[in-house]
């Protein structure tokens, strides 16, 4: 009963720590594999932002477990208002998966209007197809 007790509290402190970790970064990813309905670990994801000079990498990361980064935005950095990119490397994936894909990468350009609020980017991946939206 002891090690049932340490390992659900465990899990409830693992849950707590994310959320509060999430709540306090502007930006979160998650992605899904639609085929078998399950997340999608050790997808490289990386953040830029559009400048007068071109795209500005900001932060890279990997989904973890549960298919999710619940922090990209660099922490200590403002979050402002503009035009950013999240990029997928889905191909990478898939094929550490034996997966042929059709595409090599998802990139997906969204804009922030206010920056208070939290901006979460879902991706449902399939090999010949995905989607997205704005979550929360």
């Amino acid at each position: 009963m002891k090690i049932f007790s340490a390992l659900f509290a465990g899990m409830v402190l693992s849950s707590v720590a994310a959320t509060v970790l999430a709540a306090d970064n502007p930006l979160s990813v998650h992605v899904l594999n639609i085929q078998n309905g399950q997340p999608s670990p050790g997808v490289d994801v990386e953040l830029e932002r559009h400048t007068d000079t071109g795209w500005e990498l900001l932060a890279t990361a990997t989904t973890d477990d549960a298919g999710r980064v619940s922090a990209l935005y660099p922490a200590g950095e403002a979050f402002l208002p503009g035009t950013y990119r999240v990029t997928f490397e889905t191909g990478e994936w898939f094929e550490a998966n034996d997966t042929a894909t059709f595409f090599p990468n998802v990139p997906v350009p969204f804009v922030v209007e206010e920056a208070d609020q939290h901006y979460h980017i879902p991706l449902l991946l399939s090999p010949y197809g995905y989607s997205t939206y704005r979550g929360n």
